[in-house]
């Protein structure tokens, strides 16, 4: 790659391949002389015609289609529109859930001019379009980026990338004036510009980007550094003033003609230097909107810093999406599929799932550090941290009936992949006792064949032990597993006991201290702090306040009014909680501290901290809106977001240390 990208090559964009199909089938010919109805026609030749009056007398006779029969005809007609129509059903809900093992086939972007091409390395070089008059931006894009097959999340694609990056990184020296910049070069994100040049003394790198468009607040960010090269990752790359400037510049809106200022600033303060440039970013790759619409509440709390993310929207599933305060788009991540259920930290980079038997490790420039193929495993609802190196999965076996049951664990140096907990077996005399594969008829019916006794949507590891406290919407309970790695065993449940009474678990349910409504479909079940004395502790969670059963005959319980039943239907006549239990494992107890409502949503939805606040951020995944709270549960303000029936998680995150300056 030793050509100069600035030179010219007049070389056309990506062709589009040829997307015309072959001809359809020619019609038979209606004359055709080996039609049956020609060759096989009775003769007529010296026959009579039949009397008129015997003709009439054989036509009255015909006899009439009594009312039994019609009837019978009707309801034929009737039960196979409703099997058609349950078939269709069927098939779309199939369909709807099946996107979330789907993988990505089309990972083209639009881009310029072709500058050059690197045969060995296999990449085109290509003027982006995002180019404005005060710079010049690229984009480097692997040959066969269009054939059948091909992810950015592949380590050897990802290697090639970055070394044409630093091919073009040599080719001259590069300034603040005149920075190297490149739109995505790593392909997992759509808005994302790498910077990289050098200064003549240790500084410093501040941005704010701006667009002169009403709603639209300037965004300002320190940069933090991810160097490629690895020396100078080891001599600069904790260090908060340095000569070289290479990063991932985060705030540019889709869609808009995004005016940046860089502020470098030396060691004692003093500003050396600002330059300002326009980037013409291009529309998201999803298609989703770059400004949420948002309500102000009473509270008079300040929002915390951070952006949030929305992650898995149906509908724009393989995207996650990063807004700010003001509810405008800041980063729009690409994926193979699914959505990124959570967002690790790790060592400087991010663990996010890639696809449904997937991880990958990000950096600060977008750049997939390594992978981890799940194998038979499929990823569901959750990811966190065990230890260490060491992260645990909620998963599920690809192909079983038996679904959303297991927890697996990756170990994020070697790669390996062990499976810690199977709750069908764990829990196999009431799975044989009492549970039973999804019918045509539940509640769940699109699910029909399979056999969700659990379904498992958040796990949390207990620092300092062996043990892992899961949550089971289908059971309304929340379980703790202890020595998960010797001898996995159920130690408490926590959740209307009712269900467990006749069960050989009934004794393990934590008895309930004081008068309220325990949770009913429960999600993100979250430690949330050590307790005054040893056994004792506090869990966040969000309490759908959804009751539905779809795996066990015979159990009906009587519930509260304000329990829901419905699923889309009572949004606005129902609400769910943020609950906060505190949990006393020497008296074995729990009890409700905190509580406030959330607008409704029966499925899905998650309640979690802002990053170094009080504040809570709440999703209502079905009600398709989430807010910030402050610590005593009143609302601060309130997004409202697109997607097609529901939106499974946001967080806040400050990404100091990934993106931002600590």
């Amino acid at each position: 790659m030793a050509q100069d990208i600035t030179s010219d090559n007049n070389k056309d964009g990506k062709p589009t391949p040829d997307a015309t199909g072959p001809a359809g089938a020619t019609a038979p010919d209606a004359t055709d002389p080996t039609d049956a109805t020609a060759s096989n026609a009775p003769s007529t030749e010296g026959t009579t015609a039949p009397d008129a009056a015997d003709s009439e007398s054989a036509a009255g006779a015909k006899p009439k289609m009594s009312l039994k029969k019609r009837l019978i005809i009707a309801a034929v007609i009737l039960v196979c529109a409703a099997a058609i129509i349950f078939a269709i059903v069927m098939a779309v809900a199939k369909n709807f859930t099946g996107q979330e093992h789907a993988v990505r086939s089309d990972w083209s972007v639009e881009t310029g001019d072709m500058l050059n091409s690197d045969a060995e390395l296999s990449l085109d070089i290509y003027e982006s379009s995002a180019t404005s008059e005060d710079l010049r931006i690229i984009q480097l894009v692997p040959s066969e980026v269009e054939d059948e097959g091909f992810t950015y999340y592949d380590e050897e694609v990802q290697s090639r990338l970055a070394s044409g990056v630093a091919d073009v990184k040599d080719m001259r020296e590069w300034t603040a004036d005149n920075p190297l910049a490149i739109l995505n070069p790593f392909g997992t994100g759509s808005n994302g510009l790498y910077l990289y040049f050098e200064t003549d003394f240790e500084t410093q790198v501040t941005y704010t980007v701006h667009v002169e468009k009403d709603g639209i607040e300037d965004f300002t960010a320190t940069a933090q550094n991810t160097f490629l090269d690895e020396d100078t990752a080891n001599s600069e790359g904790d260090a908060e003033y340095t000569r070289a400037h290479e990063f991932q510049l985060i705030g540019l809106v889709p869609g808009e003609t995004n005016y940046v200022t860089l502020t470098i600033t030396g060691s004692w303060g003093n500003v050396r230097q600002q330059v300002t440039f326009a980037v013409d970013m291009p529309e998201t790759t999803s298609g989703y909107s770059t400004q949420l619409s948002y309500e102000d509440s009473d509270s008079s709390q300040e929002l915390s810093n951070g952006l949030y993310a929305l992650v898995r929207q149906n509908g724009y599933l393989g995207y996650g999406f990063f807004f700010d305060n003001g509810g405008t788009m800041r980063y729009e991540m690409v994926t193979e599929g699914l959505g990124l259920d959570r967002i690790l930290e790790y060592e400087g980079d991010i663990v996010v799932c890639a696809s449904s038997n997937k991880l990958a490790r990000i950096d600060g420039l977008g750049r997939v550090v390594q992978t981890y193929d799940l194998g038979e495993y499929e990823l569901h609802h959750d990811i966190n941290y065990e230890q260490d190196n060491v992260i645990v999965a909620l998963a599920e076996r690809s192909g079983a009936t038996s679904v959303e049951d297991l927890v697996i664990e990756i170990d994020l140096e070697t790669g390996d992949v062990t499976e810690l907990i199977d709750f069908t077996q764990l829990m196999s005399d009431y799975v044989d006792g009492w549970a039973h594969v999804i019918g045509p008829t539940d509640t769940f019916f699109w699910q029909a064949g399979e056999l969700d006794w659990i379904h498992l949507n958040s796990i949390q590891w207990l620092e300092g032990e062996d043990s892992c406290i899961v949550s089971s919407r289908e059971t309304s309970t929340i379980i703790k597993v202890e020595n998960v790695h010797s001898d996995p065993t159920v130690t408490y449940l926590i959740g209307d006991e009712r269900f467990w009474e006749g069960t050989p678990y009934e004794d393990l349910s934590l008895e309930q201290v004081g008068s309220f409504t325990p949770q009913y479909g429960q999600h993100a079940v979250e430690f949330d702090g050590a307790g005054e004395e040893a056994g004792t502790y506090y869990l966040l969670l969000y309490d759908n306040n959804y009751w539905a059963l779809s795996t066990r005959s015979g159990y009906a319980p009587d519930l509260a009014d304000s329990v829901a039943t419905g699923t889309y239907d009572v949004v606005g006549t129902h609400v769910s909680h943020v609950y906060r239990y505190l949990v006393d494992e020497n008296a074995g107890t729990y009890e409700l501290v905190d509580a406030f409502d959330v607008p409704y949503s029966s499925i899905v939805s998650n309640a979690s901290h802002a990053p170094e606040s009080d504040n809570y951020v709440v999703n209502s995944g079905i009600s398709k809106v989430f807010g910030e709270y402050d610590s005593d549960g009143n609302l601060i303000r309130e997004f409202a977001y697109e997607c097609d029936l529901q939106g499974y998680r946001a967080f806040k995150l400050d990404f100091k240390g990934f993106w931002f300056m600590q």
